[in-house]
């Protein structure tokens, strides 16, 4: 089972919810519900295509710093919709995120269809680097028992809450809070397996107990630990990169080494679409494993 370049393609983001306004300068100008922002983005080298009164309207704008300015008595709280779920965005300050990222809606549109492709109930998914927990709650919601991990605390609370206002407490959802080696290490030891794991990890980060997470030197490992931990008919395996020096067929070659079954590969990048203009936004890159049907 090889990577092919005939199999890198693109994805866009078609959520309702979300529109990119514009991008350049290092920038990008985007309507999150009712609510437009401006935030740095390191990907947007070109310039706008939208004069400048355009990003004026912008309501909250963050800086190169992380720092928000935002207008006065702006609720620095909003909440989004997805299918069934809502979600809760939110100003943090330091960070420039906002709680979602929604150029990565195909996936959670293809988690939907991968859980029709067997009759075993109930599957296991395990989300690692899971952060604010939508691809958890959605794969829930299609019939997943999952287990979401994430090293940080305000993140498993943010997913949690998303889990309670979405009408999800009943959802078979563990929230674990822990270093990801740490733990997918300890689930080799007790013998647990999964149908699907899905991971979005990042260039660098800390655990709970400060554990220095480099993706360039520990992402191999890890996934030579997760191939331990799928079931011996796995459905999918989804490896989502930000890093700006990474390639798809990067992806495609770890995929390659570490799914030893018969199935597809599938690369690409997670991009956003303007409606108006013609600066199509590079997001992420992708690989996507998927058991041959």
């Amino acid at each position: 089972m090889k990577p092919s370049l005939d199999s890198i393609k693109v994805l866009y983001s078609d959520w309702s919810e979300y529109e990119l306004l514009d991008s350049g300068d290092y920038k990008k100008l985007e309507r999150f519900g009712k609510r437009v922002v401006v935030r740095s983005e390191p990907k947007a080298w070109w310039h706008p295509e939208q004069p400048d009164r355009a990003w004026q309207q912008a309501q909250a704008v963050c800086d190169s710093e992380g720092k928000w300015h935002y207008k006065k008595g702006l609720s620095a709280e909003w909440l989004l919709h997805y299918d069934d779920l809502t979600l809760q965005a939110r100003i943090t300050e330091m960070s420039k995120h906002v709680g979602v990222f929604p150029e990565q809606s195909p996936h959670w549109e293809w988690i939907k269809e991968q859980s029709k492709v067997t009759s075993r109930r109930p599957l296991r998914l395990l989300s690692l680097f899971g952060y604010t927990g939508v691809a958890s709650l959605i794969a829930a919601s299609a019939g997943f028992t999952v287990t979401h991990l994430d090293a940080s605390k305000p993140a498993i609370n943010w997913a949690k809450q998303n889990q309670e206002i979405s009408g999800m407490q009943a959802a078979p959802i563990r929230w674990i809070l822990d270093d990801t080696v740490k733990f997918v290490n300890r689930e080799i030891r007790r013998g647990s397996r999964y149908d699907a794991i899905i991971m979005d990890p990042p260039a660098f980060g800390r655990g709970p107990k400060q554990e220095v997470w480099k993706v360039e030197k520990q992402l191999v490992p890890l996934l030579d630990s997760c191939r331990q931990i799928l079931c011996d008919d796995p459905i999918f395996v989804i490896i989502t990169m930000y890093a700006i020096e990474a390639s798809p067929l990067m992806i495609g070659n770890l995929l390659a080494d570490m799914m030893k079954y018969q199935g597809n590969i599938e690369l690409g990048e997670l991009a956003i679409k303007p409606e108006r203009g013609k600066r199509i936004l590079p997001m992420s890159i992708f690989g996507r494993w998927s058991k041959t049907i």
